[in-house]
């Protein structure tokens, strides 16, 4: 009877648990995908599609014929993504959380900066939490963890790191729980460098302000992340077109431009890496602006890669086969020359 006790908390806390937040996720605001997010995603895209249907950018007779019908929410590569969006909780709760635990006592703080600082130039006066300092740590946290995910993201499209972030561009088809198609080897590099990169801001902003200051907030939320929720975020991944027009998606990021991003267009290929922001694109050369005309767009990465992607093992485990193989081929093909470089020298 123990033994069973201890099983039935095990799959209580390990299993059941994290399905449960993830699904009761959907009713809150701290994710892009809360009823409120998805609801207005909605009422905009049906906007669009009202405004296209008198452009004569679209054919579709009804509303959910425009939004792809059965033949996108019901696509085998939709269905995965409904199943992979409660899996990666049980991968977090399995993998991630546990990694992130065993690395704390080595990872950067926001104290440890801030007690640094203090000590190589003496502490600061607390200068009180008004709006202003709140409002300005929210902004300055925004833009770090903004940016970091833009380099993150270009990190994963090079050559080593390709086939984990595969499994995100390996939809064919695009729906709103397609932007939790991310491997958990990306999701954990980037908790790594985005916390990193948080401590230091955070560190750095405590020691000048003389003290913690905590991030303004909306019913309990980042009022950015609020903010950019409520722009129709959820259409990222969808097949309805929505352009800001070139001179605001030099600025921020639409749904129009993270399609191009995920598009098969070689002409396509390595633009939009931005989440939020598209001024780092700008920035680094890698924007690409649309207009109110939609683009024929097709997604995935490619025949074989995308009947590979549809079966849930290969989506969390084939990426660390092929990188090891490529990583195989590189030692292999490096041997010959350090055995001629070890003969030259003897």
């Amino acid at each position: 009877m123990e033994q069973i006790a201890v099983l039935a908390d095990i799959l209580h806390s390990q299993i059941w648990l994290p399905v449960w937040h993830k699904f009761i996720g959907l009713f809150d605001l701290n994710g892009r995908m809360g009823i409120l997010f998805l609801g207005i995603s909605g009422l905009v895209a049906y906007g669009v599609f009202h405004w296209h249907r008198r452009r004569g950018y679209t054919q579709a007779g009804t509303f959910w014929s425009y939004l792809g019908g059965r033949r996108v929410w019901w696509h085998a590569s939709a269905r995965l993504d409904y199943q992979y969006y409660f899996v990666r909780a049980l991968l977090h709760v399995a993998v991630v959380a546990p990694l992130l635990v065993w690395l704390d006592p080595y990872l950067l703080h926001s104290a440890e900066v801030t007690a640094g600082l203090s000590q190589w130039w003496g502490e600061q006066p607390w200068r009180g939490e008004g709006a202003g300092l709140m409002l300005g740590y929210g902004l300055g946290a925004f833009l770090v963890a903004d940016l970091v995910h833009y380099w993150v993201h270009r990190a994963f499209h090079g050559r080593w790191l390709w086939e984990f972030h595969k499994v995100h561009h390996s939809a064919t088809v695009m729906v709103p729980p397609t932007a939790s198609r991310i491997h958990i080897v990306e999701k954990l590099a980037e908790k790594l460098c985005k916390g990193t990169a948080l401590a230091l801001f955070a560190g750095l902003f405590f020691y000048l302000s003389g003290g913690k200051v905590s991030k303004y907030t909306l019913f309990g939320v980042s009022y950015m992340t609020l903010l950019f929720n409520s722009l129709a975020a959820n259409l990222r991944h969808t097949h309805v077109w929505l352009s800001f027009g070139p001179v605001i998606e030099h600025l921020i990021n639409s749904p129009a431009q993270h399609q191009i991003h995920h598009s098969r267009d070689p002409r396509h290929f390595n633009h939009n890496f931005g989440t939020n922001l598209s001024i780092w694109d700008w920035m680094f050369g890698t924007l690409y602006v649309t207009t109110s005309r939609p683009e024929p767009l097709a997604f995935g990465v490619g025949e074989k890669d995308n009947l590979r992607y549809q079966r849930m093992s290969t989506l969390i485990l084939r990426p660390f086969w092929v990188t090891g193989l490529k990583v195989w081929r590189a030692l292999q093909g490096r041997l010959p020359s350090v055995r001629s470089a070890r003969r030259r020298v003897e």
